[in-house]
């Protein structure tokens, strides 16, 4: 694919979860780290401490949703890491209507209930919508554009979640990197505003699934860096060598992912979806067209997934790189997104010899 940007000066590291980002004070004195410790703990609803009761707590000049999230946890004997915690953050302002996990404001009174759901499942009863199984569209169907509402209630991330797994099975990923390339995908989606699922999905049509050594000779790596000036590779530090790419892991692309969005603006441009992703990485230039069944102007060669009808003489679209992408991964998620009964006979027929040899 083609990757149109300007060489990037050597970027600072990625910072930490754009979660972490600290409360602004109102009072005109400076944010105090750790200032969760005085938070009030506020009575709702004759709350006293007892398993099931409400937990609100109000927010005090230089809090963080992941700090409150982190220390109440530690305050009920539970160490979390920094993927529950991001996890947790983001649907504890799902569950109180936060918009933006990065900005609480102090004196803003926010329930931790879901906290207690979530590292003692005995304590209270789980919400419905937690224990509700996961709807269809949330593998296969259009993804949400706010960053916010991508997680979803049960707060897994379906798409990703498969693809890592497919990953590691292919040996994209050594099995004990996992974690840590998991962790690292969640950051970058809430520094540049995009789906974890859907940033899956860029991957699988790109680089089958995050395939570190997937080249086509002229582009390379998991999102397809390509070489030439004011190109993929020279806006992550690679214009000499672009080759150089292949010989890193997923997780250490992921570090020259990040300095890419931050070349082409990505977070720049709010909250991103599918077809903003995607294009992001195949041509910015081509974000600017807002009509979702307007031809796109992308030269060069693309996969028949991405264009109108999969006809690779018709027009590419924002519409037809959805629906490309969302076909594309379901086609190659196919059978570790299928219920349990039928991966199993599907097993079965291919040890007796009934699968493709």
């Amino acid at each position: 694919m083609l990757i149109d940007s300007k060489i990037l000066p050597p970027a600072l590291p990625a910072s930490r979860l754009a979660s972490e980002t600290r409360v602004a004070s109102v009072t005109g004195q400076p944010n105090r780290p750790g200032a969760f410790a005085q938070a009030l703990g506020q009575v709702r609803q004759g709350y006293s401490g007892t398993t099931g009761a409400s937990q609100i707590r109000t927010v005090n000049s230089g809090d963080t949703l992941i700090g409150m999230v982190r220390q109440q946890a530690a305050s009920q004997g539970f160490t979390l890491s920094s993927a529950q915690e991001f996890r947790i953050a983001q649907r504890t302002a799902q569950e109180n209507r936060i918009e933006n996990a990065n900005f609480i404001f102090p004196g803003q009174q926010i329930s931790l209930n879901l906290l207690r759901a979530e590292v003692n499942p005995s304590a209270s009863p789980m919400p419905a919508a937690m224990a509700a199984p996961l709807p269809a569209a949330a593998i296969t169907g259009v993804s949400p554009v706010p960053i916010t509402e991508s997680v979803r209630d049960s707060g897994t991330h379906p798409v990703l979640d498969k693809t890592l797994e497919r990953a590691v099975a292919k040996g994209f990923i050594p099995a004990q990197e996992k974690v840590a390339v998991y962790e690292k995908i969640l950051q970058l989606a809430s520094t540049h505003r995009f789906s974890p699922d859907d940033f899956a999905r860029m991957t699988l049509m790109e680089s089958d699934g995050m395939n570190p050594r997937a080249s086509n000779q002229r582009c390379h790596g998991i999102i397809q860096f390509c070489d030439g000036a004011a190109r993929g590779a020279a806006s992550a530090g690679y214009a000499t060598n672009p080759r150089a790419i292949l010989d890193l892991s997923v997780h250490k692309q992921l570090g020259l992912v990040d300095k890419y969005f931050e070349e082409v603006g990505l977070k720049s441009k709010g909250s991103n979806g599918l077809e903003d992703l995607y294009l992001s990485v195949l041509r910015p230039a081509s974000r600017s067209e807002g009509e979702a069944t307007q031809a796109l102007n992308i030269p060069g060669q693309q996969s028949s997934y991405l264009h109108v009808g999969r006809d690779t003489s018709a027009p590419i679209t924002r519409q037809s790189i959805r629906q490309g992408l969302l076909q594309n991964a379901t086609e190659r998620l196919g059978q570790l997104l299928a219920p349990a009964a039928p991966r199993l006979r599907a097993l079965r027929g291919h040890q007796n010899g009934n699968g493709a040899g």
